[in-house]
């Protein structure tokens, strides 16, 4: 059970780091950029802390997947941008393999 906290964990950073990535101006505004180099990181190591007991595949997958609707959600709702129904669909897919993956997949492994 440790391994999805530590995998909330490195999501969670990820995807702060990236959402003031547009933020950081190209890297001239300092505290959007400190957030950036501190963030990926943090959820770089949490995310080697997950693989010491969960399959690589299923955390990748679960990682980026989350992250991409995190990402998705914040530009919507900070940054203004659309989320039109094919992306509504689109995000739906990568919910559904996601859970496909962790339900039915024999290759899960914790």
């Amino acid at each position: 059970m440790q391994q999805w906290f530590f995998l909330a964990i490195a999501i969670i950073c990820e995807t702060i780091a990236t959402s003031c990535m547009k933020a950081t101006n190209n890297f001239t505004n300092l505290w959007p950029s400190l957030v950036v180099f501190l963030g990926y990181p943090i959820s770089f190591y949490f995310m080697s802390m997950t693989l010491k007991t969960m399959s690589v595949g299923i955390a990748y997958a679960v990682w980026s997947g989350v992250g991409t609707i995190l990402i998705a959600l914040v530009g919507w709702r900070v940054y203004g941008q659309s989320l039109d129904l094919p992306a509504v669909c689109g995000l739906s897919l990568i919910v559904a393999g996601v859970v496909v993956m962790n339900v039915f997949s024999k290759s899960v492994v914790y």
